[in-house]
């Protein structure tokens, strides 16, 4: 019995192992081709650590196709859609965790639906909407879709996660007077910062990585975000490869300094109302 533990110890390390190697590898060699030239990407063998590393390829993203203007587009569009995702999911997440009213479960079940639904099955449907109200070709429309796009699983996150917080909480706040709104803004949103800061993070990657609808709905410069304009950086007979990953390094910059922000709330908010007590 002891054996067939370990072995399964050891079978289950190895898994993690190659799991672990097949997600690091690639990005490694992503970060080592961004400081490399052309002329030393393809070469073979490949090299890891580069011969001559080069900021080149940075400078050169930098100050190409208006990449400033794109992450200022993708950083304003991001932070919007996030704070209503977050204001909107928190709201509707309370009402379904504490309220009894007509529809409830019919409403949490639609949250459910459209939480399941392939946001590629939506995009034509999305258009026809954003033409009818004039939101094509605006960053406007951008963050309107963005925010219906990850309210569902907010509110699902936030919802599991408020079920779980004591009533007594809240009927004490009544007791010294508290409103419901002053009971939602002073004792409910503090207590729900791991799950806050989890729908954060997943909005945010939700919202700063989308692409499809960018590319579906901008059509001038100013107004695209920056995958789009990393897709740009690729040619029709070539690509310049390096150049490519060192705009996508600096695009995981922000998401990397809100994640190591926010990682103590992270693995509370993905357990929350898992375990009920």
């Amino acid at each position: 019995m002891k054996k067939k533990r370990i072995l399964r110890q050891v079978i289950f390390t190895l898994l993690l192992c190659v799991g672990a190697l097949a997600t690091v590898i690639p990005f490694i060699y992503m970060i080592s081709t961004a400081f490399k030239g052309q002329v030393y990407v393809f070469e073979i063998p490949p090299r890891l650590i580069p011969e001559k590393p080069t900021l080149q390829n940075f400078i050169t993203a930098f100050s190409s196709n208006n990449f400033g203007r794109y992450f200022f587009n993708s950083t304003l569009v991001t932070v919007i859609s996030v704070l209503g995702i977050l204001l909107m999911a928190s709201m509707m997440a309370y009402a379904l965790a504490r309220y009894q009213f007509f529809g409830r479960k019919f409403l949490y079940a639609l949250v459910v639906f459209f939480m399941t639904m392939p946001a590629m099955s939506l995009i034509v449907p999305q258009f026809i909407l954003a033409h009818t109200f004039q939101l094509t070709d605006t960053l406007a429309g951008l963050i309107v879709m963005d925010i219906a796009q990850n309210l569902p699983f907010a509110v699902f996150l936030l919802k599991g996660f408020l079920e779980d917080v004591p009533k007594e909480i809240e009927e004490a706040a009544v007791i010294d007077g508290a409103s419901p709104w002053a009971i939602y803004w002073h004792v409910i949103l503090p207590l729900a910062r791991p799950a806050l800061a989890t729908s954060a993070i997943i909005a945010f990657l939700g919202a700063w990585d989308e692409y499809v609808w960018a590319s579906t709905i901008t059509n001038t410069p100013t107004n695209r975000t920056l995958p789009v304009a990393i897709a740009t950086f690729q040619g029709v007979h070539t690509t310049n490869w390096g150049l490519v990953f060192a705009a996508s390094l600096i695009a995981i910059v922000p998401v990397l300094i809100l994640f190591i922000s926010l990682q103590k709330y992270f693995v509370k908010g993905m357990v929350a109302g898992a375990v009920k007590g």
